[in-house]
């Protein structure tokens, strides 16, 4: 299995083709466990004010580009704020 780091990279040069696990990886090493993931979303917490939140959905074993475009928005602004 490959590395968070790996697959950052991959979801950083492509955020369309990206597994559901594989983001779902980065987003617990990232943003911690989920609130919520008994359904098809998984809702993880962010540190800041506004939008307090991270929402990936698993569309058949793949990511949504759209939410993969977001989550990597979210790290960005984690690593900046560090």
């Amino acid at each position: 299995m490959a590395s968070t780091a790996e697959i950052l990279k991959a979801v950083r040069n492509n955020p369309k083709g990206i597994r559901f696990a594989d983001l779902a990886k980065v987003c617990d090493a990232y943003f911690g466990e989920p609130r919520q993931k008994s359904t098809s979303h998984r809702v993880y917490r962010t540190p800041w004010i506004g939008d307090p939140r991270v929402n990936i959905q698993n569309a058949k074993g793949m990511a949504k580009p759209y939410q993969v475009r977001q989550v990597i928005k979210a790290i960005e602004k984690l690593e900046g704020a560090k």
